[in-house]
């Protein structure tokens, strides 16, 4: 038998609660940021709006791009294992890194080219970090100066990622320009004795600066602001490399030195007075010997899967090199991290630090210093939630008990 309801015509009290209308958001940027709620909407934007080239580069990996599926899919095997009845009605995300405060577990890490991707480029990611109280590094082939990011960010925690060129005085020349700068920290990276293949910057024809083609004429159509600030803005070049576009060419085909060796690394920590981290750490047996290198930190990386193809995941290694170093240096991870709850499995499972690049360019892509900001914002809050629901109230309180990696491949028996 139906229920039968009294009704009535609604009062203007009973519906003034309701009426939840906002001013429209007439700023076109702001509006699609507002409306990206994960990395992967920052990234659907960042497709949208970027060049194919520009955006396959910062999208892709070398080969068949296995390392960087099997980074994330890590991530993604992972089980939580909650407390529960744990205050955490205040949260800290803080702690000190490399000596001092950060107050995420997480910064922004180097990469190159980056205002072909948006014209506001490391500006945009230096002065979010600012902003955030994050460290933010700078690329040797980063398109800012040393000079320029330290002008524009003065209050920045900056970083300096090195390749160790073939030319060598070149190279330590920038370890001296980034240290007078106020560079604090110093990335050495050691996974480039030659560059990876890169396959989808093949097939676009990739060139840097791009060349107007009929093919990037055509997708330049459907993307013109970004071609309005790439004309009108400064030309791009590569900051750190001096001289013309063929002296640049001829530099970028001898960045990476095959002849790379210990005694080098042990130049560059004579040399700069700040703390130093090997960038590029795939075993625990290379993490042993750059501790005893003189690094203050070991970052497992495999390179965002940009260079070896099918390279060792950095969050499966982490803490078997949390077991051998950790009480000597401070371990760091990068390579497939596209979420908070990645970032806080991570210093469950011993990490001292995580550094996004990916997730940084295509928040950039996506609207600039703003979209830098959301990204960091997102980030920030899946940190905070993920350890609300773990009942921890800091990170000091997180463990591998927090955390079970679930075996998806695992070798198989000799």
């Amino acid at each position: 038998m139906p229920i039968r309801m009294q009704r009535r015509l609604p009062s203007l009290a009973d519906l003034r609660p309701l009426m939840g209308f906002r001013a429209p958001e007439l700023n076109p940027r702001r509006r699609r940021l507002a409306k990206a709620l994960t990395i992967a909407d920052l990234r659907r934007i960042a497709k949208r709006r970027t060049p194919r080239g520009a955006f396959d580069y910062t999208d892709g990996a070398a080969e068949g791009e296995l390392s960087l599926r099997r980074a994330r899919q890590a991530f993604k095997d992972v089980e939580f294992h909650p407390r529960v009845l744990r205050d955490v009605s205040r949260v800290d995300t803080g702690w000190d890194v490399l000596g001092a405060r950060v107050a995420q577990p997480f910064g922004i890490a180097p990469t190159g080219f980056t205002r072909m991707m948006q014209s506001e480029g490391e500006r945009a990611g230096a002065t979010a970090a600012e902003a955030a109280g994050i460290p933010f590094a700078l690329s040797t082939m980063g398109t800012t100066s040393i000079e320029d990011v330290a002008q524009a960010a003065p209050g920045a925690r900056r970083w300096f990622q090195l390749y160790l060129w073939n030319d060598r005085e070149a190279s330590l020349e920038l370890v001296r320009r980034a240290w007078s700068s106020g560079y604090d920290t110093l990335l050495v990276t050691v996974d480039t004795p030659v560059a990876g293949n890169r396959m989808r910057d093949v097939r676009n024809g990739f060139t840097v600066p791009p060349s107007l083609t009929p093919a990037t004429v055509l997708d330049a159509a459907w993307r013109p602001e970004w071609w309005i600030n790439f004309l009108t803005t400064e030309p791009l070049s590569f900051a750190s490399i001096s001289g013309g576009p063929e002296g640049v060419i001829k530099q970028i085909n001898t960045m990476f030195d095959p002849t790379i060796s210990p005694e080098v690394v042990r130049e560059v920590r004579a040399l700069w007075p700040g703390k130093l981290v090997i960038k590029g750490i795939q075993s625990v047996e290379d993490a042993r010997d750059a501790v005893g290198m003189g690094a203050d930190a070991v970052l497992l990386s495999n390179h965002g899967g940009r260079q070896l193809d099918r390279a060792p995941v950095p969050f499966h290694l982490l803490p078997d090199v949390v077991r051998e170093v950790g009480s000597d240096a401070e371990v760091h991870i990068d390579t497939g991290i596209t979420d908070g709850a990645d970032i806080v499995a991570a210093i469950a499972h011993g990490a001292r630090f995580t550094l996004v690049g990916r997730a940084y360019l295509y928040g950039l892509m996506a609207g600039g210093r703003e979209g830098v900001d959301r990204m960091i914002a997102i980030l920030s809050s899946q940190v905070k939630r993920t350890m609300q629901l773990l009942g921890v109230a800091s990170l000091e309180e997180l463990e591998p008990g927090h955390v079970t990696q679930l075996v998806r491949m695992a070798p198989r028996a000799r």
